[in-house]
Order: C-alpha cells, then sequence, then structure tokens
C-alpha cells in the first residue's frame, strides 16, 4: 500500500511539476505582453489626452492602446519596404553614434534576431560533452568559422534554463559535435521545460 502511495505522489509531483514548467512560457508572454502595451499606453495615452478632451469631451479608456497597436503596425509596414527599411536604417546609424544606447539597442536586437530563428540566429540544436567527458549538454549553432589551423569551429549559445536569454557562448571543434534530432522549436521546448518536456529518444549515447 505505501509503495502505491509513493508511487503515486511522485507520480503527481512530476506532472504538477511539468504542469509548472509547462505554463512558465504563457505566464511570461503574458506579462511582457502587458508590460509592453503599458508602456504604449503611458507614453500615448497623455499625447492623446488633450485632444480626446477638445473634441470629445470625454477619456476613452485603453485609446492609447489601440494607438500604440496600430503605431507598431504601421512600424512593421514601414520595415517590410525598400523606402521604409533605408529610413529605420538611418535611425539605427543615427543609435549608433550613441555610446550607450547604441550598446543596449545592438545587443537587444541581436537577442531578438537569434529567437526569430532567422539566418543570424539559432541554425541548429547540437549537442557536446561539457562540462566534462560524460555528461551531455545542448546547444544551439549561431555560425562556424575556421581555426588558425584550418580546423572548423562551430560557435554555440549554451543558454541555461529555464531562462534561455542568458548563457554562455563557447566554440567547439565540429568533431566533438553531435547533431541533434530536434528542430530549433523543440530544443528551445525542452530547455525552458527543463526537461520535464523531452523527446523519447535524442541522440546521445553513453561515452567510456
Amino acid at each position: 500500500m505505501l509503495k502505491h502511495w509513493n508511487k503515486f505522489k511522485k507520480s503527481v509531483e512530476r506532472k504538477f511539476l511539468a504542469g509548472i514548467f509547462a505554463s512558465i512560457p504563457i505566464i511570461l508572454t503574458v506579462y511582457f505582453l502587458k508590460m509592453f502595451l503599458s508602456f504604449f499606453n503611458n507614453i500615448v495615452g497623455p499625447l492623446l489626452t488633450p485632444l480626446q478632451e477638445k473634441y470629445l469631451g470625454y477619456i476613452v479608456p485603453g485609446l492609447g492602446v489601440v494607438a500604440g497597436i496600430f503605431l507598431i503596425y504601421l512600424l512593421g509596414i514601414l520595415t517590410t519596404n525598400l523606402l521604409g527599411k533605408s529610413i529605420f536604417r538611418y535611425f539605427e546609424n543615427l543609435l549608433d553614434r550613441i555610446p550607450i544606447i547604441r550598446t543596449v539597442y545592438n545587443t537587444s536586437k541581436k537577442i531578438l534576431d537569434a529567437f526569430q530563428f532567422s539566418s543570424t540566429g539559432f541554425e541548429k540544436v547540437v549537442f557536446f560533452e561539457f562540462p566534462r567527458k560524460g555528461i551531455w549538454s545542448m546547444g544551439f549553432v549561431t555560425g562556424n568559422t575556421l581555426g588558425k589551423d584550418g580546423t572548423k569551429f562551430y560557435s554555440i549559445f549554451v543558454p541555461t534554463t529555464p531562462n534561455p536569454t542568458s548563457g554562455w557562448m563557447i566554440f567547439l571543434p565540429e568533431t566533438d559535435i553531435v547533431p541533434s534530432n530536434l528542430p530549433v522549436e523543440e530544443g528551445l521546448q525542452t530547455l525552458i521545460s527543463a526537461g520535464t518536456i523531452i523527446p523519447d529518444q535524442m541522440n546521445i549515447y553513453r561515452t567510456k
């Protein structure tokens, strides 16, 4: 009886933990979305208040959020056409001349580019023995280069869990890397869930 109870207890704990990790991305998404919309509402809202009082005679709740979303949409249109890209690049060059702002902007832009899985972001998921032989770690390939002796090296981002926005960047020879059978999205899912959401089989093996 006690054996069955312990088994049931462990099963419940494991599923509850899996539920917590599965909810983390949703909670973070809602939190950042709320913070993002509040940011625009606090900026655009005060600009619209005098106009609303003058022409409407009352304040429309949430109009700043709606206007902010509309401005984001216009920015999306602007940055997806040739003229808009040129204008946007001009403002990026202006920001690049301001020391502190340049560092913050460029760093955040690179992180966002990585999580969009573009050609400048994560290319694929790989496994390698780290921090010692016999322990497998998962990383995301971000590029490759040649060493002084002609050896091909991969630049690999090794994220922390459950927050993948921080971690380490290491260079490993191609021969030390084992290709995974995971797409980038599934690799991130495994990482964020701290391994509670994991494929039934992965391309890792026991080393001597």
